[in-house]
């Protein structure tokens, strides 16, 4: 399972109660342990574990970087040293998690204790000061549904953005000569992202695939895998290629210290193996690293991120926007030739053969219906943005390699968003809602997120606690 580190520095300010803050310390490090969420605690910076002064904020600072938090959560016991959460900001370059518990009612005297939604005020407008991006949880009881969501949802916006500064993609071959619409600026994404491209030649992973296949035992292993959890529906040695190939792609992400793939799908490939590697990327895809189409190294990258929103707990699906539907107005088919990871499917898969392609090697299937989430990161002219929505799996016609008919809000403003661009015939998909996730992340990330439908103020809504 993925874990996330926060490193966990509550605030106090010194004319408003040390004890009300110590206390609400105590309480919301203990609604973490209650949520088994992993964080770095500050007792052993200062008697109070408290953040309030410049000293402590560096030795927090550096007990946190040896740690390698993931993100900062700056909770608010009274009305906190807004500079000190700022600096400390600073310091770390990770997400920020700002937020307080709610106050209690004045006594009968009108004495406040803490006045923490006052400080979180000031503590936004010195983070802007300081050009320190940051998420805000509304101020809210420790057990509020709304904390535990929050909190989640910000551990799930860590973890986009730790995968988005650590992307390093295997290119397997060129893109081919007629897909203009997925050349990418390989130095742009070093020097903006430190989205790092491992290219390699076909023949480095032919002559891998050959060793695989002399060794025998790893591609055994995922022949039986295939034959348990696929009909097989070409020959024997055909298989043996795909598995061969699976395996291969595999050894080279590893040698190469890679977390995804975009191959050269076609069409030199499969005149070298003799399959198409469809097959062999759904087995990869399956295993949570990424394997896109047609060397399409923003496809790549969105299906990291995508993937990372949901925890890694669900596996992605990339496809083609192809087709409207016949019968639905704001329906659209997504397909591939049949690369899609077997859990996103609704039936037993077949292999076989692809639609377009006399080569075998291709996974039929109707992905499950529900609902997804479409997103596509992407960009020229030096801008970057993501697009992203939400759609839901329908009954359509029969289909060849891996699809699912979607509908969506308005297909016609969809469909105007993706040939006006930046994007491209490609998205990533997902069975599950992470667009609220992603929209956040993308304040950290340095892109644009791009909303297909008018929903902006209903995600804004959901990441205030409505």
């Amino acid at each position: 399972m993925t874990k996330i580190k926060l490193g966990y520095a509550p605030t106090r300010r010194s004319i408003f109660s040390a004890p009300d803050a110590i206390k609400y310390r105590d309480l919301t490090a203990e609604r973490l342990k209650e949520l088994d969420i992993d964080f770095v605690d500050i007792t052993d910076i200062n008697g109070e574990g408290l953040l309030y002064n410049d000293g402590d904020m560096f030795r927090i600072a550096a007990k946190f970087k040896e740690e390698k938090v993931d993100g900062l959560f700056l909770p608010h016991c009274n009305f906190g040293t807004e500079y000190e959460c700022a600096r400390l900001a600073k310091e770390l370059d990770v997400p920020v998690l700002l937020w307080g518990p709610l106050d209690e009612r004045p006594d009968e005297n009108g004495v406040r204790l803490r006045d923490t939604q006052c400080g979180l005020f000031a503590t936004g407008k010195v983070l802007r000061r300081f050009r320190v991006p940051f998420t805000y949880m509304t101020n809210c009881r420790l057990d509020d549904p709304v904390f535990e969501r929050g909190i989640r949802d910000f551990l799930a916006v860590c973890n986009v953005v730790k995968t988005f500064r650590n992307i390093r993609i295997l290119q397997i071959s060129t893109r081919p000569f007629d897909f203009w619409s997925t050349m990418c600026n390989e130095g742009e994404l070093l020097e903006r992202f430190n989205i790092q491209l491992a290219p390699v030649p076909m023949p480095e992973l032919t002559d891998e695939m050959r060793r695989v296949k002399e060794e025998k035992t790893e591609a055994a292993e995922v022949m039986r895998d295939c034959r348990e959890h696929l009909d097989i529906c070409i020959k024997d040695e055909e298989l043996e290629n795909v598995a061969a190939l699976k395996v291969a792609m595999m050894h080279l992400v590893q040698k190469y210290g890679c977390q995804a793939a975009a191959i050269q799908c076609w069409n030199q490939l499969q005149s070298e193996i003799g399959i198409m590697p469809c097959a062999a990327n759904s087995l990869m895809n399956e295993e949570g690293i990424p394997v896109v189409c047609e060397t399409d190294i923003h496809g790549a990258v969105t299906a990291l991120l995508v993937e990372a929103a949901g925890m890694n707990e669900a596996r992605s699906f990339f496809a083609d926007w192809t087709i409207r539907h016949p019968d639905v107005p704001n329906g659209e088919l997504l397909q591939h030739c049949g690369p899609w990871p077997i859990s996103v499917a609704m039936e037993k898969p077949r292999l076989t053969y692809p639609l377009a392609f006399d080569y075998p090697g291709s996974i039929t299937a109707e992905a499950k219906h529900g609902d997804v989430t479409l997103a596509r990161f992407d960009g020229d002219n030096g801008e970057y943005s993501m697009l992203l929505g939400r759609a839901k799996g329908i009954d359509g016609p029969k289909g060849m390699g891996t699809y699912l008919w979607v509908e969506v809000e308005n297909i016609k403003r969809l469909e105007a968003k993706i040939v006006e661009g930046p994007y491209i015939h490609h998205c990533v998909g997902i069975h599950k809602d992470v667009v609220p996730v992603l929209y956040e992340a993308c304040k950290y990330l340095g892109i644009q997120p791009d909303l297909y439908d008018p929903i902006e103020e209903e995600i804004k809504g959901y990441l205030r606690g409505e």
